[in-house]
């Protein structure tokens, strides 16, 4: 039976995990994977990690020498992985969607909160003021929504956007011309868009696509929505931005220095981030941590794609779900193995 170990490890994964293995011994690690955790894995034949796990060099060599050789991502994102460190040593696979209506639908629940105030009326009622001062939002029925990246979480968005009743436009760097939408390009969405909201992966075209000259070009009141990645937006800008009354709302569920913080509990630390205490700190910003895809579904579905990515591995056959390094690294031509044999290796 193959040795499995599993790191920033939750009693959400486990519950799936243990309900749906049947051929491997896992063993759960609460630590995230890092320089300092890895030799942990030693003795395994491969690593689960996730979306806030440090995979750099000097970790994907100690998992190599340790034994391990697939590194299943147990989420859709892998810009914390160094493909160049671990082409040749360590197959890195992925669960490249494991339900694009849970994003959806809590970048959604964001809008909605931040423009109703909801999370404002919660804490009054609490505590019996049934006062409406202060409560007033917008129809989003006619309002335009601009959203970035318009993969399947980005197009599940869009139907909820049209539901409401709202215009769609639409930016990509690669446009689905199977997409019946609005593409433009970014000035004239950054220009027209009521609530901006972003679904695309962080790549060093995207990096900070959000940034002081992004803001300087929108509309004043505009919504900002982030349920991706938190370095799509320079977070100083945006702190700018809302003191400037650019940006009416933002609804965050990523934040660019996020790893150190997310999915544990600091509820009795003094937080040493000045710019992730004051957006906490403003009554026109909702942040939850990195929980949009937190549904049921979306955890079993995680479960069955990382097992059945690491069947696949341990019995030889193709990699579905392998992120390419040759493709990471624009080479997909008569040079990407993955073409011919089914595996970047």
């Amino acid at each position: 039976m193959k040795k499995i170990a599993f790191f920033d490890t939750k009693p959400y994964d486990r519950q799936w995990f243990d309900s749906l293995n049947t051929k491997y011994e896992i063993v759960y690690f609460e630590n995230k994977l890092s320089p300092q955790t890895a030799q942990l894995a030693n003795g395994f034949d491969g690593v689960c990690a996730f979306v806030n796990d440090t995979i750099d060099k000097k970790v994907i060599n100690t998992l190599y020498d340790g034994g391990a050789r697939v590194l299943a991502m147990r989420c859709a994102g892998y810009s914390n992985v160094d493909f160049k460190a671990a082409y040749e040593k360590i197959n890195v696979v992925r669960v490249p969607a494991y339900s694009p209506y849970a994003v959806a639908e809590h970048t959604m629940a964001l809008l909605l909160s931040l423009n109703r105030r909801i999370h404002k009326a919660y804490n009054r009622t609490r505590d019996f003021n049934f006062s409406l001062v202060g409560l007033t939002g917008l129809d989003l029925h006619g309002k335009t929504v601009g959203v970035i990246g318009t993969g399947k979480i980005g197009q599940v968005f869009i139907t909820i956007c049209r539901g409401f009743g709202m215009r769609v436009l639409a930016y990509d760097l690669y446009p689905n011309p199977n997409l019946d939408v609005e593409y433009t390009e970014l000035d004239k969405l950054f220009e027209e868009s009521d609530v901006i909201s972003l679904h695309c992966p962080l790549t060093e075209q995207t990096q900070h696509i959000l940034n002081e000259a992004a803001f300087a070009k929108m509309k004043k009141g505009v919504y900002i929505l982030n349920t991706s990645r938190g370095a799509l937006i320079d977070s100083a800008a945006l702190l700018e931005a809302l003191n400037n009354e650019t940006v009416r709302g933002a609804g965050l569920d990523v934040y660019e220095e996020e790893a150190d913080f997310f999915f544990e509990d600091f509820s009795g630390t003094i937080i040493h981030d000045d710019v992730l205490s004051l957006l906490v700190s403003r009554p026109n910003v909702i942040l939850t941590s990195h929980q949009a895809f937190l549904t049921e579904e979306a955890l079993v579905n995680i479960a069955q794609t990382t097992l059945k990515n690491l069947d696949e591995f341990f019995e030889g056959d193709a990699l579905t779900n392998e992120v390419c390094y040759h493709c990471i690294e624009k080479k997909v031509t008569e040079n990407c193995k993955k073409q011919k044999n089914g595996r970047c290796f």
